[in-house]
């Protein structure tokens, strides 16, 4: 009888060692019979001394407050959601914030403490926003001229602005049904994605952009590939990567990249997946939150090309860790963060 209790513990047992000699081990260094050495080849690498590893990108404000007035009528307050800022730091950059209306000496010399910018969404399209961003897209096209490799992200209104300003023309945007809403990415045909933020994604994730809803839109205007073709000034500063379609199935531009210079430009919103809640509508699968740190990954790779190295003092000065962010989650479907610039600069420069 006590025979037979055995039987079934060594069926068991033989598939469980069947199974672990069909799985390959993952095996360490040492467990491979490497171990330390003195020797130059087992020396970590060296750093590429060319390369920028302190980048810090600077964040253009936007008018209001992020929430509607509710946490500052200020006439003069300006606002950074959170999430662009960690959007930025979770690629290992640091953040200076370019307040708007702050004074542009002030302004224009924090340009110069910085290695790339991001301009983000928002509704100005008019006034000192509109000027202000027409001059720093200026300066970031002059610094590459002059040999700094120097990038700007430009994402949803960012984009719009940028079209207005390149096609010389205020009024070339078209109106989109596409608020508060997930789509794909279509890829262009022929489109090479070499040198562009795409590069690096890998095969299946570059797949299921263009079959998951996995990236965020939330804008009531854009541009058709159509319009932006038909435009010189535009057709022949940016090559379109991917379209989409809104809520009654209109295409618009979703993603452009310059031909000549490091600038990108999003109609959706890559920051949104891992770092904003307020919305049902956001993408938070783990492709989702990937496509948020590639997207992140190549704007700060991008910025440590920069040749600016500015005073280590004036940028600790300046770093968005002199302000504090302010919660307004629990309002709505709005930013869950926001940084708001009530006051003169507290720049030192």
């Amino acid at each position: 009888m006590w025979n037979y209790l055995w039987i079934p513990f060594l069926i068991s047992l033989s598939k469980e060692l069947s199974l672990a000699k069909a799985q390959s081990p993952i095996l360490l260094p040492s467990q491979l019979g490497i171990g330390p050495s003195d020797s130059p080849s087992t020396r970590c690498t060296a750093l590429d001394p060319k390369l920028n590893y302190r980048p810090v990108i600077g964040i253009l404000s936007h008018p209001g407050d992020g929430a509607s007035g509710r946490l500052s009528n200020a006439s003069t307050a300006s606002y950074i959601a959170a999430s662009y800022v960690k959007f930025v730091e979770s690629a290992g950059a640091r953040v200076i914030p370019l307040i708007y209306n702050e004074p542009p000496d002030v302004l224009f010399q924090k340009l110069n403490l910085v290695n790339g910018v991001l301009f983000t969404g928002g509704w100005a399209k008019s006034g000192l926003y509109y000027d202000i961003v027409e001059r720093i897209f200026q300066k970031i096209i002059e610094k590459n001229d002059a040999g700094d490799h120097f990038p700007l992200y430009a994402t949803c209104l960012g984009f719009e602005l940028l079209t207005m300003i390149i096609s010389k023309n205020k009024k070339i945007l078209e109106s989109f049904s596409a608020e508060n809403m997930a789509s794909t990415l279509q890829f262009t045909e022929n489109t090479i994605i070499e040198g562009t933020v795409f590069q690096r994604f890998p095969p299946d994730l570059l797949k299921k952009l263009s079959t998951d809803c996995i990236v965020m839109q939330n804008h009531h205007y854009g541009i058709s590939p159509e319009r932006l073709q038909e435009n010189p000034n535009l057709s022949s500063f940016f090559k379109i990567l991917t379209t989409s379609t809104d809520k009654d199935n209109k295409v618009y531009v979703s993603t452009v990249h310059a031909y000549s210079y490091p600038v990108t430009a999003f109609q959706w919103h890559p920051e949104k997946n891992a770092f904003e809640w307020g919305s049902p509508m956001i993408p938070h699968s783990e492709d989702a939150i990937q496509v948020t740190q590639h997207v992140a990954n190549f704007l700060v790779s991008e910025a440590r090309k920069s040749l600016n190295r500015p005073p280590v003092r004036k940028v600790l000065d300046n770093l968005i860790y002199n302000y504090s962010p302010t919660f307004c989650g629990k309002a709505g479907n709005g930013f869950d963060e926001v940084y708001i610039f009530t006051q003169p600069s507290l720049a030192h420069l």
